[in-house]
């Protein structure tokens, strides 16, 4: 980030868990370019957008289920058309900790249709299916950050569901997930959950979206106990995909990959800034990558890790993107 304080000024903004996100502005005012009006009429356009399906050969949807309270999952529409290919997990973080599990669904639902569970925090609040919106409150000025309205916990309860389904006859997801597929991943501070629950030995990949730790100290976030050490934890390769300088979670996220040496990590800079591509059709080149994260780390499949690995990796050889590497070639996945 720029500066610690244009990071909380962001970080309060999205945990206020609403639609349209409004930033939340403290004494000292909002981030520097911000403008209110457009982030809201952005989002606003954003809404009124319809779900996709994604572009994989497995056209998807999103819903909400009874027996996972609190979580919007994207999966194949079509179950039956998996036939003998398993489904992976992907557990999500919703930008600001939010509530709103519908807020990154063109990417989730792009990551669905490659044959993945992608389960996010929260119920629908945006887009078709959502109730009529209402406008977020504003904290008064010097109130601070707000508690987030998500929980790390609820990516656990991902996992935690989505095995108990595949091992529960009459499911619809019994003996269709394979048990080691399984991922987390989450932009801004639900990329913080992500990080929070990376620890978890049945976690195989890890995906951070325009996010990263804390550089001084603890997290200023409230209830969210997450410092530098946590990095030590992560025992499966990492990619960090990020926004480029304008990040207000450039400077964090490039002191966690420079920090992490016991595991295979990339760090990858598309020039977007913190919204990354989240609104863009089938969520842009961003979930692009995150598919070919997914699919060689979790399937190893030697064609998605040509993006990644050797002199000539498809993310080396492309101008739209910086990136960095240290063990990556080691970190192949199955």
């Amino acid at each position: 980030m720029k500066t610690r304080k244009s990071a909380l000024h962001v970080m309060a903004s999205l945990c206020m868990a609403a639609s349209p996100v409004v930033f939340a502005a403290d004494a000292s005012g909002p981030p520097p370019g911000f403008n209110p009006a457009e982030m809201r009429a952005a989002m606003e356009a954003f809404n009124k957008l319809p779900d996709t399906v994604g572009t994989g050969k497995y056209p998807a949807l999103k819903e909400e289920v009874a027996s996972l309270p609190d979580h919007v999952i994207y999966r194949p529409a079509d179950l039956t058309k998996l036939g003998k290919e398993k489904l992976g997990v992907l557990a999500w973080g919703n930008g600001g900790c939010a509530a709103d599990g519908a807020g990154g669904r063109l990417h989730l639902a792009e990551i669905a249709s490659h044959g993945y569970l992608a389960i996010a925090n929260g119920r629908i609040l945006s887009g078709p299916g959502a109730p009529p919106a209402t406008e977020p409150a504003m904290p008064a000025p010097g109130a601070g950050i707000p508690p987030p309205a998500t929980k790390a916990a609820g990516l656990t309860e991902a996992i935690d569901w989505a095995l108990k389904e595949n091992a529960r006859p009459g499911s619809p997801y019994f003996g269709r997930i394979n048990p080691s597929w399984i991922a987390v991943s989450g932009w801004s501070c639900g990329g913080l959950q992500a990080l929070q629950v990376a620890a978890d030995t049945r976690v195989h990949a890890v995906i951070i979206h325009s996010s990263g730790i804390f550089n001084a100290g603890a997290s200023p976030i409230p209830g969210m106990d997450l410092d530098k050490s946590a990095l030590a934890k992560l025992h499966t390769p990492v990619i960090y995909i990020l926004g480029g300088p304008t990040d207000i979670a450039y400077a964090n996220g490039e002191d966690d990959f420079k920090r992490i040496e016991h595991v295979p990590v990339m760090v990858a800079n598309l020039d977007v800034g913190h919204g990354g591509t989240f609104m863009q059709p089938n969520g842009g080149l961003e979930a692009s990558v995150a598919v070919s994260w997914l699919d060689w780390q979790l399937k190893g499949d030697a064609q998605a890790a040509k993006r990644f690995v050797g002199p000539d990796c498809g993310l080396c050889k492309d101008p739209k993107w910086k990136v960095q590497r240290k063990n990556l070639d080691a970190g192949a996945g199955k």
